[in-house]
């Protein structure tokens, strides 16, 4: 069965940056550009009208920035692309606010085109986090030293906080599943009251509240 091609729309305000990722992405049978944009606010407007699958969101760009922009699509859309957030530096206070705001990860300028093809596959059909111990590591960098433990911590089941601490590992839910020696749906539905008691969008959201929360380091 043929699936149809992952649509991505790539927002830069460096038309070379865009050319230079719609070249790449553009050479794969399974990924299709489905539109670009040069600022933050033509970006919620481009993915408005396309509705991608995947957006590549530049975190620095004019009038309205990529924390800004991730934020206004997320709140505003029923069916959401995944945003992937792209930067210069991996240790930006803008990419960590990014994934505070709903981004599903980041990915470096500087990625070969094997690491950005496979990311946006990866965050298009996979249930896992994109580059967990990138992520792990900015959300150990910002999160407070010894920060009061929001209300959703002593509502985790001691289950559903072996599940997060996977889910930061970059884990599966067949994976997640093996490990615990449950089922997949069970796994499955661990997961989802992860997500639900934390608040968060996603895996990646989920395990940056868990360490603002100072639940990785065993509060």
């Amino acid at each position: 069965m043929t699936h149809p091609p992952i649509r991505v729309v790539l927002a830069d305000d460096e038309r070379m940056v865009r050319t230079a990722l719609r070249a790449i992405l553009s050479a794969e049978p399974d990924l299709e550009v489905a539109g670009e944009a040069a600022t933050g606010a033509e970006a919620v407007s481009v993915v408005r009208e396309v509705r991608p699958d995947v957006v590549l969101m530049d975190v620095r760009m004019p009038e309205v920035d990529g924390i800004r922009a991730t934020e206004q699509i997320l709140a505003t859309l029923a069916e959401p692309p995944r945003i992937v957030v792209v930067t210069t530096f991996e240790n930006d206070s803008y990419v960590y606010d990014a994934l505070r705001a709903g981004a599903a990860g980041f990915l470096l300028k500087r990625a070969d085109a094997g690491t950005l093809v496979g990311a946006v596959r990866l965050v298009a059909h996979s249930d896992t986090l994109l580059f967990p111990s990138a992520v792990r590591t900015l959300a150990a960098e910002h999160a407070r030293a010894n920060p009061a433990a929001p209300a959703w911590v002593a509502r985790l089941t001691e289950r559903e906080g072996e599940v997060l601490r996977l889910m930061a590992t970059g884990l599966t839910n067949a994976e997640i599943a093996g490990r615990l020696g449950v089922g997949a749906a069970t796994a499955k539905t661990h997961v989802a009251a992860v997500l639900a008691k934390t608040g968060a969008r996603d895996r990646t959201q989920a395990v940056i509240r868990a360490y603002e929360a100072g639940f990785m380091n065993g509060r």
